[in-house]
Protein backbone atom coordinates (compact mmCIF):
# COMPACT_ATOMS: atom_id res chain seq x y z
CA UNK A 1 0.00 0.00 0.00
CA UNK A 2 2.77 2.40 0.22
CA UNK A 3 2.79 3.40 -3.57
CA UNK A 4 -0.85 4.08 -2.80
CA UNK A 5 0.00 6.20 -0.31
CA UNK A 6 2.54 8.39 -2.17
CA UNK A 7 0.33 8.97 -4.99
CA UNK A 8 -1.92 10.46 -2.27
CA UNK A 9 0.91 12.27 -0.68
CA UNK A 10 0.38 15.60 1.59
CA UNK A 11 2.51 17.62 -0.61
CA UNK A 12 0.65 17.81 -3.99
CA UNK A 13 2.06 16.34 -6.95
CA UNK A 14 2.35 17.67 -10.34
CA UNK A 15 0.76 16.44 -13.25
CA UNK A 16 1.80 16.22 -16.94
CA UNK A 17 -0.49 14.85 -19.51
CA UNK A 18 1.33 14.53 -22.92
CA UNK A 19 -0.64 13.75 -25.89
CA UNK A 20 0.07 12.57 -29.15
CA UNK A 21 -1.88 13.24 -32.44
CA UNK A 22 -2.78 10.09 -34.56
CA UNK A 23 -0.20 7.64 -33.19
CA UNK A 24 -0.65 3.84 -33.60
CA UNK A 25 -0.71 1.62 -30.79
CA UNK A 26 2.47 -0.31 -32.17
CA UNK A 27 4.17 2.92 -33.41
CA UNK A 28 6.59 2.85 -30.21
CA UNK A 29 10.00 0.63 -29.98
CA UNK A 30 8.28 -0.08 -26.36
CA UNK A 31 5.15 -1.72 -27.83
CA UNK A 32 6.24 -3.09 -30.60
CA UNK A 33 7.90 -1.23 -33.31
CA UNK A 34 10.36 -2.91 -35.22
CA UNK A 35 11.73 0.34 -37.56
CA UNK A 36 10.48 3.36 -35.26
CA UNK A 37 13.52 5.13 -32.38
CA UNK A 38 11.69 6.08 -29.62
CA UNK A 39 14.68 6.10 -27.40
CA UNK A 40 13.20 8.74 -24.71
CA UNK A 41 9.53 7.15 -24.30
CA UNK A 42 11.38 3.85 -24.24
CA UNK A 43 12.86 4.68 -21.67
CA UNK A 44 9.93 6.17 -19.71
CA UNK A 45 8.70 3.07 -20.04
CA UNK A 46 11.32 1.00 -18.35
CA UNK A 47 10.94 3.74 -15.50
CA UNK A 48 7.69 3.53 -15.03
CA UNK A 49 4.51 1.56 -16.50
CA UNK A 50 3.37 0.49 -19.71
CA UNK A 51 -0.48 0.30 -19.42
CA UNK A 52 -1.30 -2.03 -22.44
CA UNK A 53 -5.21 -1.99 -22.21
CA UNK A 54 -5.67 2.03 -22.05
CA UNK A 55 -8.52 3.29 -24.39
CA UNK A 56 -9.69 6.78 -25.62
CA UNK A 57 -13.32 7.17 -25.65
CA UNK A 58 -13.28 7.75 -29.36
CA UNK A 59 -11.51 6.94 -32.66
CA UNK A 60 -11.19 10.65 -33.30
CA UNK A 61 -9.90 14.13 -32.35
CA UNK A 62 -12.54 16.13 -30.98
CA UNK A 63 -15.03 13.74 -28.91
CA UNK A 64 -11.89 11.95 -27.66
CA UNK A 65 -10.22 15.14 -26.15
CA UNK A 66 -13.56 16.23 -24.61
CA UNK A 67 -13.83 13.22 -22.96
CA UNK A 68 -10.26 13.10 -21.63
CA UNK A 69 -10.75 16.70 -20.03
CA UNK A 70 -14.02 15.96 -18.58
CA UNK A 71 -14.38 12.73 -17.70
CA UNK A 72 -17.35 11.80 -19.70
CA UNK A 73 -18.50 9.87 -22.70
CA UNK A 74 -18.38 12.43 -25.34
CA UNK A 75 -21.92 12.10 -26.45
CA UNK A 76 -22.81 13.17 -22.57
CA UNK A 77 -20.99 15.99 -23.20
CA UNK A 78 -22.57 16.61 -26.37
CA UNK A 79 -19.46 16.22 -28.61
CA UNK A 80 -20.11 13.00 -30.03
CA UNK A 81 -20.93 14.28 -34.00
CA UNK A 82 -20.01 17.44 -34.85
CA UNK A 83 -21.31 19.96 -37.28
CA UNK A 84 -19.09 21.79 -39.94
CA UNK A 85 -20.00 24.57 -41.82
CA UNK A 86 -19.87 24.83 -46.29
CA UNK A 87 -18.43 26.56 -48.47
CA UNK A 88 -22.56 28.10 -48.79
CA UNK A 89 -22.72 28.76 -45.67
CA UNK A 90 -25.07 25.99 -44.63
CA UNK A 91 -24.14 23.31 -41.99
CA UNK A 92 -23.64 19.69 -42.07
CA UNK A 93 -22.73 16.73 -39.85
CA UNK A 94 -19.17 16.09 -39.33
CA UNK A 95 -17.10 13.27 -36.59
CA UNK A 96 -14.75 16.85 -36.04
CA UNK A 97 -15.29 20.37 -35.07
CA UNK A 98 -13.91 22.44 -38.18
CA UNK A 99 -13.53 26.30 -38.66
CA UNK A 100 -16.21 28.65 -38.33
CA UNK A 101 -18.65 26.41 -36.41
CA UNK A 102 -20.83 27.79 -33.54
CA UNK A 103 -20.40 24.80 -31.44
CA UNK A 104 -17.85 23.21 -28.94
CA UNK A 105 -17.26 22.11 -25.61
CA UNK A 106 -19.76 23.96 -23.35
CA UNK A 107 -18.75 26.08 -20.77
CA UNK A 108 -20.75 24.78 -18.08
CA UNK A 109 -18.74 21.40 -18.53
CA UNK A 110 -15.94 21.04 -15.92
CA UNK A 111 -12.38 20.28 -17.65
CA UNK A 112 -9.26 18.72 -15.24
CA UNK A 113 -7.87 22.09 -15.37
CA UNK A 114 -11.33 23.70 -13.35
CA UNK A 115 -11.04 20.88 -10.76
CA UNK A 116 -7.15 21.35 -9.90
CA UNK A 117 -7.40 25.18 -10.07
CA UNK A 118 -10.03 25.00 -7.58
CA UNK A 119 -7.29 22.96 -5.60
CA UNK A 120 -4.48 25.84 -6.18
CA UNK A 121 -3.08 24.50 -9.52
CA UNK A 122 -1.36 26.61 -12.03
CA UNK A 123 -2.65 25.54 -15.26
CA UNK A 124 -1.59 25.44 -19.00
CA UNK A 125 -2.15 23.46 -22.19
CA UNK A 126 0.19 23.84 -24.96
CA UNK A 127 -0.37 22.43 -28.64
CA UNK A 128 -4.00 21.41 -30.32
CA UNK A 129 -7.11 22.45 -28.74
CA UNK A 130 -10.04 21.05 -31.03
CA UNK A 131 -12.84 22.10 -28.89
CA UNK A 132 -14.41 24.78 -30.52
CA UNK A 133 -12.43 28.04 -32.15
CA UNK A 134 -15.34 31.15 -30.57
CA UNK A 135 -14.17 33.35 -27.87
CA UNK A 136 -16.34 31.21 -25.39
CA UNK A 137 -14.85 28.05 -25.81
CA UNK A 138 -11.12 29.17 -25.65
CA UNK A 139 -9.16 27.00 -23.20
CA UNK A 140 -8.99 30.03 -20.76
CA UNK A 141 -12.46 29.70 -20.30
CA UNK A 142 -12.19 26.15 -19.40
CA UNK A 143 -10.26 26.61 -16.35
CA UNK A 144 -6.66 26.69 -17.71
CA UNK A 145 -4.19 29.73 -16.69
CA UNK A 146 -2.47 29.70 -19.93
CA UNK A 147 -2.95 28.85 -23.63
CA UNK A 148 0.09 28.54 -26.39
CA UNK A 149 -0.90 26.77 -29.44
CA UNK A 150 -3.47 26.18 -32.09
CA UNK A 151 -7.52 25.94 -32.06
CA UNK A 152 -7.59 23.03 -34.97
CA UNK A 153 -5.71 20.08 -36.39
CA UNK A 154 -3.18 21.38 -38.59
CA UNK A 155 -4.79 20.19 -42.06
CA UNK A 156 -7.41 22.94 -41.22
CA UNK A 157 -7.23 26.80 -42.49
CA UNK A 158 -7.03 29.27 -40.92
CA UNK A 159 -4.12 27.55 -39.13
CA UNK A 160 -3.20 30.11 -36.87
CA UNK A 161 -1.10 30.32 -32.88
CA UNK A 162 -2.82 31.50 -30.29
CA UNK A 163 -1.82 33.24 -26.88
CA UNK A 164 -4.20 32.79 -24.56
CA UNK A 165 -7.04 34.31 -26.67
CA UNK A 166 -5.05 36.44 -29.24
CA UNK A 167 -4.30 35.18 -32.49
CA UNK A 168 -0.80 35.67 -33.48
CA UNK A 169 0.43 37.52 -36.75
CA UNK A 170 3.19 34.61 -37.13
CA UNK A 171 2.51 32.27 -39.74
CA UNK A 172 3.09 28.57 -38.77
CA UNK A 173 6.08 26.91 -39.63
CA UNK A 174 4.91 23.21 -39.36
CA UNK A 175 8.31 21.71 -39.35
CA UNK A 176 8.98 23.41 -36.16
CA UNK A 177 5.72 23.20 -34.28
CA UNK A 178 6.99 20.24 -32.37
CA UNK A 179 10.02 22.19 -31.24
CA UNK A 180 8.41 25.33 -30.30
CA UNK A 181 5.72 23.05 -28.27
CA UNK A 182 8.75 21.96 -26.20
CA UNK A 183 10.26 24.94 -25.74
CA UNK A 184 7.01 26.84 -24.48
CA UNK A 185 6.06 23.29 -22.09
CA UNK A 186 9.55 23.64 -20.57
CA UNK A 187 9.37 27.12 -20.33
CA UNK A 188 5.82 26.55 -17.84
CA UNK A 189 7.53 24.46 -15.97
CA UNK A 190 10.29 26.16 -15.17
CA UNK A 191 7.90 29.18 -14.46
CA UNK A 192 5.67 27.31 -12.37
CA UNK A 193 8.37 24.90 -10.38
CA UNK A 194 7.39 26.80 -7.18
CA UNK A 195 3.38 25.73 -6.99
CA UNK A 196 1.35 22.72 -7.88
CA UNK A 197 0.98 22.69 -11.81
CA UNK A 198 -0.81 20.63 -14.40
CA UNK A 199 0.12 21.05 -18.02
CA UNK A 200 -1.34 19.47 -20.56
CA UNK A 201 0.87 18.98 -23.60
CA UNK A 202 -1.32 18.44 -26.87
CA UNK A 203 1.33 17.54 -29.64
CA UNK A 204 -0.03 18.25 -33.85
CA UNK A 205 2.54 15.48 -34.23
CA UNK A 206 1.95 12.99 -36.49
CA UNK A 207 -1.25 14.08 -37.71
CA UNK A 208 -1.32 14.73 -41.41
CA UNK A 209 0.37 16.83 -42.95
CA UNK A 210 3.38 15.80 -41.48
CA UNK A 211 6.71 17.32 -40.58
CA UNK A 212 10.05 17.43 -38.44
CA UNK A 213 12.98 19.67 -38.00
CA UNK A 214 16.21 19.74 -40.50
CA UNK A 215 17.31 17.64 -36.96
CA UNK A 216 15.15 14.71 -37.58
CA UNK A 217 13.76 15.27 -41.29
CA UNK A 218 15.43 12.05 -43.13
CA UNK A 219 16.18 10.12 -40.19
CA UNK A 220 13.71 7.13 -40.27
CA UNK A 221 13.23 3.73 -41.99
CA UNK A 222 9.08 4.54 -41.59
CA UNK A 223 10.05 7.95 -43.81
CA UNK A 224 8.83 11.54 -42.80
CA UNK A 225 5.83 9.64 -40.59
CA UNK A 226 8.84 7.99 -38.24
CA UNK A 227 10.33 11.50 -38.75
CA UNK A 228 7.25 13.30 -36.80
CA UNK A 229 7.08 10.36 -34.59
CA UNK A 230 11.17 10.70 -33.41
CA UNK A 231 10.56 14.28 -32.64
CA UNK A 232 7.44 14.24 -29.94
CA UNK A 233 9.50 11.26 -28.97
CA UNK A 234 12.54 13.69 -28.11
CA UNK A 235 10.06 16.25 -26.75
CA UNK A 236 9.15 13.87 -24.16
CA UNK A 237 12.68 13.56 -23.37
CA UNK A 238 13.16 17.11 -23.45
CA UNK A 239 10.20 17.42 -20.44
CA UNK A 240 11.53 14.99 -18.52
CA UNK A 241 14.78 15.82 -18.16
CA UNK A 242 13.60 19.53 -17.39
CA UNK A 243 11.48 17.76 -14.15
CA UNK A 244 14.94 15.80 -13.14
CA UNK A 245 16.96 18.57 -13.43
CA UNK A 246 14.66 20.79 -11.18
CA UNK A 247 14.19 18.36 -9.39
CA UNK A 248 10.27 17.76 -9.74
CA UNK A 249 10.67 14.24 -11.14
CA UNK A 250 9.34 12.35 -7.93
CA UNK A 251 6.18 14.74 -7.18
CA UNK A 252 5.38 14.86 -10.63
CA UNK A 253 3.52 12.17 -12.38
CA UNK A 254 3.72 11.91 -16.45
CA UNK A 255 1.05 10.37 -18.59
CA UNK A 256 1.76 9.75 -21.97
CA UNK A 257 -0.53 8.45 -25.15
CA UNK A 258 -2.40 9.38 -28.59
CA UNK A 259 -6.14 11.31 -29.00
CA UNK A 260 -6.68 7.77 -30.81
CA UNK A 261 -5.43 5.10 -32.70
CA UNK A 262 -2.93 5.05 -36.03
CA UNK A 263 -4.56 6.50 -39.39
CA UNK A 264 -4.83 3.26 -41.47
CA UNK A 265 -5.79 5.34 -44.98
CA UNK A 266 -3.20 7.52 -44.66
CA UNK A 267 -0.99 4.49 -46.09
CA UNK A 268 2.70 5.33 -44.72
CA UNK A 269 1.70 8.61 -43.67
CA UNK A 270 -0.14 6.96 -41.22
CA UNK A 271 0.51 4.67 -38.01
CA UNK A 272 0.56 1.11 -37.09
CA UNK A 273 -2.10 -0.67 -34.87
CA UNK A 274 -1.00 -4.01 -34.78
CA UNK A 275 -1.88 -6.44 -33.14
CA UNK A 276 -5.55 -4.73 -33.64
CA UNK A 277 -7.73 -4.41 -35.76
CA UNK A 278 -8.75 -1.53 -37.74
CA UNK A 279 -7.69 2.02 -36.85
CA UNK A 280 -8.49 6.14 -36.50
CA UNK A 281 -12.46 6.25 -37.42
CA UNK A 282 -13.58 2.96 -36.73
CA UNK A 283 -14.47 1.67 -33.55
CA UNK A 284 -12.60 -2.41 -33.91
CA UNK A 285 -9.79 -1.91 -31.04
CA UNK A 286 -7.24 -0.17 -33.37
CA UNK A 287 -9.32 3.29 -33.21
CA UNK A 288 -9.52 3.57 -29.27
CA UNK A 289 -6.92 1.59 -27.86
CA UNK A 290 -3.79 3.69 -27.68
CA UNK A 291 -0.15 3.12 -26.40
CA UNK A 292 -0.13 4.86 -22.83
CA UNK A 293 2.70 5.33 -20.45
CA UNK A 294 2.22 6.31 -16.76
CA UNK A 295 5.94 7.73 -15.08
CA UNK A 296 6.60 8.72 -11.39
CA UNK A 297 9.63 7.62 -10.44
CA UNK A 298 9.26 6.00 -6.42
CA UNK A 299 5.67 6.40 -6.77
CA UNK A 300 4.71 4.25 -10.23
CA UNK A 301 6.47 1.03 -10.38
CA UNK A 302 9.60 1.14 -12.51
CA UNK A 303 9.44 -1.66 -15.52
CA UNK A 304 5.95 -2.24 -14.81
CA UNK A 305 2.83 -3.00 -17.21
CA UNK A 306 -0.64 -2.99 -16.28
CA UNK A 307 -3.01 -5.06 -18.54
CA UNK A 308 -6.04 -4.04 -16.83
CA UNK A 309 -8.75 -2.03 -18.94
CA UNK A 310 -8.38 1.67 -18.28
CA UNK A 311 -9.96 4.94 -19.94
CA UNK A 312 -8.63 8.65 -20.66
CA UNK A 313 -12.09 9.21 -18.63
CA UNK A 314 -10.19 8.15 -15.47
CA UNK A 315 -7.82 10.58 -15.92
CA UNK A 316 -9.81 13.24 -14.17
CA UNK A 317 -11.26 11.72 -11.14
CA UNK A 318 -7.67 10.17 -10.79
CA UNK A 319 -5.97 12.92 -10.80
CA UNK A 320 -8.65 14.34 -8.39
CA UNK A 321 -7.92 11.94 -6.16
CA UNK A 322 -4.17 12.23 -5.69
CA UNK A 323 -4.45 16.55 -5.60
CA UNK A 324 -6.56 15.60 -2.68
CA UNK A 325 -9.62 16.91 -4.10
CA UNK A 326 -13.12 15.62 -5.67
CA UNK A 327 -14.57 15.09 -9.25
CA UNK A 328 -17.44 17.82 -9.69
CA UNK A 329 -20.28 16.01 -7.50
CA UNK A 330 -23.54 17.80 -8.72
CA UNK A 331 -23.24 15.81 -12.37
CA UNK A 332 -22.49 12.15 -14.03
CA UNK A 333 -18.57 11.41 -14.76
CA UNK A 334 -18.18 8.32 -16.07
CA UNK A 335 -14.65 7.62 -15.42
CA UNK A 336 -12.94 6.30 -12.11
CA UNK A 337 -9.85 6.43 -9.88
CA UNK A 338 -7.53 4.36 -11.34
CA UNK A 339 -4.96 5.29 -8.82
CA UNK A 340 -4.60 1.59 -7.11
CA UNK A 341 -3.67 0.67 -11.08
CA UNK A 342 -0.90 3.28 -11.51
CA UNK A 343 0.29 2.26 -8.04
CA UNK A 344 0.84 -1.22 -8.85
CA UNK A 345 -1.21 -2.23 -5.91
CA UNK A 346 -1.05 -6.33 -5.76
CA UNK A 347 -4.56 -7.73 -7.02
CA UNK A 348 -5.73 -3.98 -8.28
CA UNK A 349 -8.31 -4.94 -10.91
CA UNK A 350 -10.23 -2.41 -13.35
CA UNK A 351 -13.04 -0.66 -12.36
CA UNK A 352 -14.77 -0.78 -15.48
CA UNK A 353 -17.60 -3.03 -15.50
CA UNK A 354 -18.85 -2.08 -18.79
CA UNK A 355 -17.05 0.28 -21.19
CA UNK A 356 -18.91 1.48 -24.30
CA UNK A 357 -17.59 1.90 -27.74
CA UNK A 358 -19.19 5.53 -29.67
CA UNK A 359 -18.70 6.52 -32.64
CA UNK A 360 -19.74 10.04 -32.76
CA UNK A 361 -23.84 9.16 -31.52
CA UNK A 362 -23.53 5.61 -32.92
CA UNK A 363 -23.36 2.70 -30.25
CA UNK A 364 -20.56 0.67 -31.88
CA UNK A 365 -19.70 -1.69 -29.01
CA UNK A 366 -19.51 -2.78 -25.36
CA UNK A 367 -16.89 -4.22 -23.48
CA UNK A 368 -16.95 -6.25 -20.25
CA UNK A 369 -13.52 -8.15 -18.88
CA UNK A 370 -12.35 -10.00 -22.06
CA UNK A 371 -15.37 -9.57 -23.81
CA UNK A 372 -16.79 -6.90 -26.73
CA UNK A 373 -19.61 -7.45 -28.39
CA UNK A 374 -20.41 -5.24 -31.48
CA UNK A 375 -23.68 -3.68 -33.34
CA UNK A 376 -24.04 -3.97 -36.67
CA UNK A 377 -23.21 -0.17 -38.18
CA UNK A 378 -21.63 0.99 -41.00
CA UNK A 379 -17.48 1.34 -41.21
CA UNK A 380 -15.43 2.79 -43.67
CA UNK A 381 -13.55 0.02 -45.89
CA UNK A 382 -10.25 1.21 -45.07
CA UNK A 383 -10.26 1.44 -41.27
CA UNK A 384 -12.14 -2.52 -41.09
CA UNK A 385 -8.74 -3.77 -42.32
CA UNK A 386 -5.75 -4.82 -40.37
CA UNK A 387 -2.19 -4.82 -40.97
CA UNK A 388 -0.30 -2.17 -41.83
CA UNK A 389 -0.45 0.18 -44.60
CA UNK A 390 -3.07 -0.90 -46.20
CA UNK A 391 -5.04 0.93 -48.81
CA UNK A 392 -8.41 0.64 -49.60
CA UNK A 393 -11.39 1.66 -51.73
CA UNK A 394 -13.49 4.50 -49.87
CA UNK A 395 -16.69 3.47 -49.11
CA UNK A 396 -19.12 2.43 -46.63
CA UNK A 397 -19.16 -1.36 -45.23
CA UNK A 398 -21.86 -2.82 -43.36
CA UNK A 399 -20.30 -4.95 -40.39
CA UNK A 400 -22.41 -7.45 -38.84
CA UNK A 401 -22.93 -8.03 -35.02
CA UNK A 402 -19.90 -9.94 -33.42
CA UNK A 403 -18.78 -10.87 -29.92
CA UNK A 404 -14.64 -11.35 -29.27
CA UNK A 405 -13.11 -12.67 -26.71
CA UNK A 406 -10.24 -10.44 -26.85
CA UNK A 407 -7.98 -12.28 -24.28
CA UNK A 408 -8.11 -14.98 -27.20
CA UNK A 409 -8.31 -12.94 -30.11
CA UNK A 410 -7.19 -8.87 -29.80
CA UNK A 411 -7.24 -8.78 -33.67
CA UNK A 412 -11.10 -9.52 -33.54
CA UNK A 413 -11.02 -12.45 -36.61
CA UNK A 414 -13.19 -14.89 -35.19
CA UNK A 415 -16.70 -13.98 -33.91
CA UNK A 416 -17.63 -16.71 -30.99
CA UNK A 417 -21.55 -14.75 -31.04
CA UNK A 418 -23.25 -18.45 -31.28
CA UNK A 419 -21.22 -19.57 -28.79
CA UNK A 420 -21.92 -17.61 -25.97
CA UNK A 421 -25.83 -16.79 -26.18
CA UNK A 422 -25.69 -15.91 -22.02
CA UNK A 423 -23.14 -13.84 -22.32
CA UNK A 424 -24.37 -11.79 -25.71
CA UNK A 425 -27.39 -11.64 -23.37
CA UNK A 426 -25.62 -10.07 -20.80
CA UNK A 427 -23.95 -7.90 -23.18
CA UNK A 428 -26.76 -7.00 -24.40
CA UNK A 429 -28.57 -5.75 -21.87
CA UNK A 430 -25.83 -3.43 -21.05
CA UNK A 431 -26.19 -1.75 -24.43
CA UNK A 432 -29.58 -1.17 -23.99
CA UNK A 433 -28.79 0.60 -20.50
CA UNK A 434 -26.29 2.48 -22.86
CA UNK A 435 -28.79 3.70 -24.89
CA UNK A 436 -31.67 4.58 -22.23
CA UNK A 437 -29.10 6.72 -20.96
CA UNK A 438 -26.48 8.23 -23.93
CA UNK A 439 -28.55 7.58 -27.00
CA UNK A 440 -28.28 5.66 -30.05
CA UNK A 441 -28.44 7.25 -33.83
CA UNK A 442 -28.40 4.21 -35.05
CA UNK A 443 -31.31 2.86 -33.29
CA UNK A 444 -32.90 6.19 -33.34
CA UNK A 445 -32.68 6.57 -29.39
CA UNK A 446 -32.84 10.08 -27.74
CA UNK A 447 -30.85 9.88 -25.05
CA UNK A 448 -31.98 11.41 -21.80
CA UNK A 449 -28.50 11.20 -19.70
CA UNK A 450 -26.28 13.92 -22.30
CA UNK A 451 -25.82 17.46 -21.74
CA UNK A 452 -25.98 20.19 -24.05
CA UNK A 453 -23.41 20.99 -26.45
CA UNK A 454 -22.28 24.72 -26.31
CA UNK A 455 -23.43 26.81 -29.05
CA UNK A 456 -21.80 30.50 -29.88
CA UNK A 457 -25.37 32.90 -30.90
Amino acid sequence: MFAATALQAAEKPNFIIILADDLGYADLTCFGAVDMSTPHLDRMAREGMRLTDFHMAAPTCTASRAALLTGCYPVRVGMGDQIAPRADGTLSPSRVLWPGSPFGLNPSEITIAEVLKEAGYATGVIGKWHLGDRPQFNPTRQGFDEFFGVLFSNDMDPYRYYRGTKQLDEEIDRDQQTQRYTAEAVDFIRRRRGEPFFLYVAHTMPHVPLAASEQFRGKSPRGLYGDAVSEVDWSVGQILDALRELQLDRRTLVLFSSDNGGWLARGERGGLNTPFRGGKGGSYEGGFRTPAIAWQPGVVPAGSACGELASAMDLLPTLAAMAGTQPPQDRTIDGHDVTPLLAGQPGAKSPWEKLFYYFGNELHAVRSGPWKLRTQNLLKNENIYHGPWRDSPIGLTTVPAALYDLSRDPGEQKSVLDHHPKIVQRLKGYLDEARADLGDSLTGVAPTGARPVGKAE
